[in-house]
């Protein structure tokens, strides 16, 4: 069938709106309508090299990355399956999930879904089920965003990327929830371990460090500070649960001692549109004993060095800890804060400062470089 998609040829180019052509899905494979998709920092990476890219940059990037159909984040509804296929059926309402959960692997059966060994292939071409292409443009084979491919109006997803939806909900809404709000908000509940009375600092406040501040809010936090050099998102933090704000860490130094009575906070969330080594040290400095700083933003993968008080480090008995996909369970927590969001416990829908067509896709990407969405949604008719 053909279908028309949103396509990344390079680096630093801009995307492109293309007729498809989409074979129909295989073995444990679903062909999906997708109906909503949220503009993620994380596409925009993979047009600036921060990722796909191995360690050594004189290696250069994977030749077989490009051309990829992007989009990881949204929401749809199946319109047919393949063989195999038991728990999904057609008209069944899914968010995607943008790392795939097997069930079988070592994290998997231990309670780690969001670290499945599929995830590893994220940016390799094929499918799940056999890599084998399912996407052409003109005979050439392309690549899919996380397996999922949501800046397209259709496509073949494997039933490990997929989980089913309550239908009364939004698809919209469940975009979101299909990696940002996930995301922010396991960052705080499952990693940070927020509880209540506790002293949070989110550096970083767009599609995900917001969702972390409401995470926060929602674990008890007494104090969530929002830090971000942009007005408009330390002013929206507020709307989600920020107690302050701040437009640098450096300014939020002195009104955490301050909070606090100089013993700093129990939580730093780090969620920068871009992860350097230099912010670890701000980062620790606004950390306090035994206090915990999660790394949730996306580094550039060769970016390997950062300075640190290492005595202050051990002394204090401070922790770092990475994080991805918020460290969640997806079959359990897409539902749950879809649930959440139908009791009015959890903001989604004000997270959408402007929805776009998919022409409308890199005018989409330089609201979010230029701060003025929270979060951009490529909806489809």
């Amino acid at each position: 069938m053909k279908t028309r998609a949103a396509v990344l040829w390079d680096r630093e180019q801009d995307w492109k709106i293309l007729d498809i052509d989409l074979d129909p899905p295989e073995d444990h494979e679903i062909l999906v309508k997708w109906a909503a998709a949220g503009l993620c920092h994380s596409d925009q990476h993979l047009r600036t090299n921060d990722i796909g890219t191995p360690t050594d940059p004189a290696v250069g990037p994977d030749p077989r990355l490009f051309p990829l159909v992007g989009g990881h984040e949204g929401a749809g509804v199946v319109e047919a399956v393949g063989p195999g296929v038991v728990d999904l059926e057609p008209g069944d309402h899914v968010a995607a999930s943008f790392f795939p959960i097997c069930g079988r692997c070592k994290m998997c059966i231990t309670g780690h879904t969001n670290l499945c060994d599929l995830g590893a292939e994220t940016f390799s071409p094929g499918q799940i089920s056999d890599g084998t292409i399912r996407y052409r443009h003109e005979g050439r084979p392309l690549n899919v965003m996380s397996k999922l491919g949501t800046f397209a109006e259709y496509g073949v997803v494997h039933e490990a990327s997929l989980v089913k939806v309550d239908p009364e909900v939004p698809l919209a809404a469940v975009a979101l929830v299909s990696c940002g709000v996930t995301t922010g908000w396991g960052s705080a509940v499952y990693r940070a371990e927020v509880e209540p009375g506790d002293t949070v600092v989110v550096v970083g406040v767009g599609g995900v460090g917001m969702n972390a501040v409401q995470g926060a809010h929602l674990a008890g936090a007494r104090h969530v500070v929002a830090v971000d050099p942009v007005e408009f998102k330390q002013k929206s933090a507020l709307e989600f649960g920020a107690t302050h704000t701040a437009g640098s860490m450096e300014e939020a130094l002195p009104l955490v001692i301050d909070l606090t009575r100089g013993q700093l906070a129990d939580a730093v969330i780090l969620v920068p549109s871009v992860m350097y080594g230099e912010l670890m040290g701000p980062a620790l400095a606004l950390t306090g004993k035994n206090g915990t700083c999660v790394v949730t933003g996306v580094a550039p993968q060769a970016q390997t060095a950062c300075r640190v008080n290492l005595f202050e480090l051990a002394m204090w008995q401070k922790e770092v800890r990475g994080v991805v996909f918020g460290a969640a369970n997806p079959r359990f927590d897409i539902p749950n804060l879809l649930a959440l969001y139908r009791a009015g416990r959890l903001k989604l829908d004000e997270l959408i400062t402007r929805t776009y067509r998919l022409e409308e896709i890199n005018q989409g990407y330089r609201d979010m470089l230029d701060g003025v969405n929270i979060r951009g949604v490529v909806v489809f008719d």
